[in-house]
């Protein structure tokens, strides 16, 4: 978390950046409204005032990255994954806001979550378009990025989607501008129903963690970056959780009243 310059003044902060961290972890978990945060938290628009300046100043985004680096650390991995994957998920969202479509073939008004995982199915690079945008010019954007961000990896696996015999020019794409091996996973004719995929299982575990979150069950958020901070907030909990070797529990009223006083007191006395 940002530590606060107290050379440049202003008043002691009222509350610390564990209520902060509780109360916007719950509205995740919990799928509730802002305004409907529990009171022995804190003020909702408090919360919500720091969630959106963690967002804007890339906060979240460092906070993610340094424990995604941790989780693979302890699980003998790199920090910079070699490999990676490639998804997508159209869900429903709530009406208004930016970026919402119509996806035909999973007849779902609403947005689409382009994600790409690395092995272990920690999120690389998450874009939120609307529904309508089709997974090639959606995988276009996030493969960008993910080229840009991380050059150790050289092979990414997608779906049919991504690349079949009607249009497979995102393969070339990727090789020729990104310098990235694009492999398409395909499921077999014969077999009908539930398949678990080689190496696409991986991401769609992933999306499974996610819609856990009651607040990414359907896209709530009015803009995009919104969403995706969600998203990552998400992922933050879960790689805590993993780092810390047990369950996440609600902290209860005595807890959070001492944490409040002692950052009061913290602040006062420095």
């Amino acid at each position: 978390m940002p530590v606060r310059d107290r050379s440049k003044g202003g008043a002691a902060r009222t509350y610390g950046d564990r209520l902060v961290l509780d109360a916007i972890l719950f509205v995740v978990r919990s799928g509730c409204q802002w305004r409907m945060i529990p009171h022995d938290l804190l003020p909702w628009d408090a919360a919500y005032r720091w969630y959106r300046a963690w967002i804007a100043d890339g906060t979240w985004d460092r906070v993610h990255d340094a424990l995604r680096d941790q989780v693979r650390q302890r699980a003998g991995r790199e920090c910079n994954p070699s490999a990676a994957v490639i998804d997508a998920q159209s869900i429903k969202s709530s009406e208004g806001g930016q970026h919402r479509g119509y996806d035909a073939g999973k007849r779902t008004t609403g947005r689409k979550r382009h994600i790409v995982v690395d092995t272990l199915g920690l999120l690389l690079v998450v874009g939120v378009t609307a529904a309508s945008v089709q997974d090639r010019p959606g995988g276009r954007t996030v493969l960008s990025v993910l080229a840009q961000r991380f050059c150790s990896i050289a092979l990414v696996w997608a779906d049919g989607g991504y690349a079949n015999s009607i249009d497979n020019s995102l393969i070339g794409w990727a090789r020729q501008k990104l310098g990235l091996v694009l492999q398409i996973v395909k499921r077999t004719d014969d077999v009908k129903g539930f398949q678990v995929l080689p190496r696409r299982w991986v991401v769609e575990r992933t999306f499974g963690w996610l819609v856990r979150h009651r607040r990414l069950a359907r896209d709530y958020e009015r803009l995009a970056t919104n969403s995706e901070a969600m998203i990552k907030i998400a992922m933050i909990r879960l790689m805590a959780t993993r780092l810390a070797g047990q369950s996440i529990r609600w902290s209860n009223a005595t807890e959070r009243e001492a944490a409040c006083r002692a950052t009061i007191e913290a602040h006062l006395t420095a």
